[in-house]
């Protein structure tokens, strides 16, 4: 992934949003160690603050917790509050996006939903 700092989102949420992915893909498990806010900040060409914002994010919505001197570690329920969060505000939110760019396009409910469905075969292939 690569942070877009031209784009409309923070970049320090771009950071968070990224750790989430990798927990999300069991990249990092419960109790890993994630990159530290300058690991992070080579790896993106960030500011260490910036990095730190994104873990701090994280550490407040219980996805990391801290131990003193040694860095952030993955909660063991990291996975679900990601889980819960991205399909209560981004999934649910793409998908009033989509309902609304098909009433504006007059597609209808039957033909919207084969089109979730081939997009759901798609993706399956991969």
């Amino acid at each position: 992934m690569m942070i877009d700092p031209n784009g409309g989102r923070p970049i320090y949420i771009q950071i968070a949003e990224w750790i989430e992915t990798e927990i999300l893909n069991d990249n990092f498990k419960a109790d890993d160690k994630v990159y530290s806010q300058y690991q992070l900040a080579e790896m993106f060409t960030i500011n260490p603050a910036t990095a730190a914002k994104g873990l701090n994010v994280l550490t407040d919505e219980h996805i990391l917790y801290g131990k003193r001197g040694l860095g952030k570690f993955v909660t063991t329920e990291a996975k679900a509050i990601i889980t819960d969060k991205r399909k209560n505000e981004k999934l649910k939110g793409l998908l009033t996006e989509v309902a609304l760019e098909a009433k504006r396009l007059q597609v209808g409910e039957g033909e919207l939903i084969e089109m979730l469905q081939q997009a759901i075969t798609d993706v399956k292939g991969d």
